[in-house]
């Protein structure tokens, strides 16, 4: 079963500051981070947690830990196909995060900022 694809024209407001604290510890972890940037590659399908356990050499019970974690900082969804839990990224989160970074970017005036946030159409 396919995650639903969320088209670029779907918004998100930033994160409250609480969720993005939340959401950068969980990000604060090299194999965390390893794992998001890799299910980010597979978007908006993502990844079976044995695949990237195996992709990334790291036992598949210290990944599913890690995985759980990010699961609970909303960054990533779980969904169960039979014995495999699919992981996908929280499009809206990750978006959230990202305005959440820029809201305040070059004092409001987008002229100041074009170029930077590649981000920018999402």
């Amino acid at each position: 079963m396919l995650m639903t694809k969320i088209s670029q024209s779907d918004t998100a407001a930033p994160l409250p500051e609480d969720d993005a604290v939340a959401a950068f510890a969980a990000l604060a972890n090299k194999d965390r981070l390893a794992a998001f940037r890799l299910i980010l590659t597979a978007m908006p399908e993502g990844l079976p947690s044995g695949q990237i356990a195996s992709e990334l050499s790291i036992a598949p019970t210290r990944m599913s830990f890690h995985l759980a974690t990010l699961e609970r900082a909303h960054l990533l969804t779980a969904q169960r196909e039979g014995r495999v839990v699919r992981y996908a990224i929280a499009p809206q989160t990750m978006r959230g995060l990202l305005r959440f970074l820029t809201e305040d970017c070059c004092s409001g005036d987008p002229t100041l900022c074009q170029g930077l946030n590649p981000f920018s159409s999402c």
